[in-house]
């Protein structure tokens, strides 16, 4: 039984090359208190799984990063395009933003949001966080900031992600932590809020690294120090254990191309520019002057195309009342002639 439920918390079988070891630690009491570890790994290799037949994988995972880019520079086009009227091309680039520009201001924007999170009370739980900015990227991908300011999408993805990752807080709670008109603010999310979902295409499970990492962590702090510490009174060498285990034995191509990744992601971290306030300040005016004021809820346009819509639904609505009336008063009518 403790056999088992060891090769179980480590993930190898009987033909892994650590079972002659097993046999030989498993009366170690450090051993013992490693298996508290099991259900924390266990719950690591099930997010694995989950994760590769998940909506994340399958819709939100691209071969690279100039894939992303791609699609982003469609959507600008595509504005361009739809909104540029006369607009001569050697004056597009100081009318519209460029993608540079716009990238640079989404940045500015999920730092933002990192902040409010941060800032937020009650506090909140950083796997939140980390949904929401999730959510704000996806969004980005088929739209243009010129068409949904990120001011409203980036509350509405946080006042999303605490839904989804059950944070418990009323959006009056919410509004609390806004800074300016918390009417307005609950106004806007609450009316950004459908649309956030359907251009997420209803996808809101985020697998984020907070659980797997965690369990992967108390794995390493309790099992595999005690592991290596009974091994090594036993004279056996454990040192490929994390590779072997993580990667499998043999793939060695695997594991450098995991090596590439994570050194990839690193110098991302540590080579990404700071934001320069001055520059933040001149594309918030360029978005003012461009964006897609028939989308703006502040706008005049925008207002009114909103009452001549519930204009249309009151009509429609009065049509079909007046309609059921009459064939309510033609079905008595012929009732009546029928007695």
């Amino acid at each position: 039984m403790y056999i088992k439920l060891q090769a179980t918390m480590l993930n190898i079988t009987h033909k892994s090359s650590l079972c002659g070891v097993e046999e030989r630690v498993r009366n170690n009491t450090e051993v013992q208190s490693a298996a508290f570890a099991g259900v924390n790994f266990c719950h690591f290799k099930l997010e694995r799984k989950m994760f590769h037949s998940s909506t994340q994988k399958k819709s939100w995972t691209f071969h690279n990063e100039a894939e992303v880019n791609k699609l982003r520079q469609e959507n600008i086009q595509t504005f361009v395009e739809k909104h540029r009227g006369d607009l001569q091309d050697e004056n597009i680039r100081d009318h519209f933003l460029t993608f540079q520009e716009e990238r640079l201001l989404c940045r500015h924007y999920e730092h933002l949001l990192r902040d409010f999170c941060r800032k937020f009370e009650p506090p909140m739980p950083p796997t939140v966080m980390a949904t929401a900015c999730t959510y704000l990227k996806r969004f980005y991908i088929h739209n243009t900031v010129m068409n949904y300011h990120p001011k409203w999408i980036m509350m509405t993805c946080v006042y999303l992600a605490c839904k989804v990752e059950e944070f418990n807080v009323s959006i009056m709670q919410f509004v609390a932590n806004l800074q300016e008109n918390r009417e307005k603010g609950t106004e806007l999310i609450l009316n950004h809020e459908l649309l956030l979902m359907q251009h997420l295409n209803f996808h809101l499970i985020v697998h984020n690294p907070f659980r797997p990492l965690e369990g992967f962590l108390i794995d390493i702090k309790i099992a595999l120090a005690a592991i290596l510490h009974s091994a090594s009174k036993q004279g056996a060498n454990l040192d490929s254990y994390v590779t072997e285990a993580l990667v499998g034995k043999g793939n060695r191509d695997l594991l450098k191309q995991t090596v590439e990744q994570i050194k990839r992601i690193r110098y991302m971290v540590k080579h990404i520019d700071p934001l320069d306030a001055g520059k933040i300040q001149y594309l918030e005016e360029k978005l003012e002057r461009c964006r897609n004021q028939e989308l703006n809820p502040e706008s005049e346009i925008y207002r009114r195309k909103l009452e001549e819509k519930l204009q249309a639904e009151e009509d429609e609505t009065f049509i079909k009342r007046q309609r059921i009336s009459e064939q309510s008063r033609a079905a008595d009518e012929q009732f009546l002639m029928s007695v």
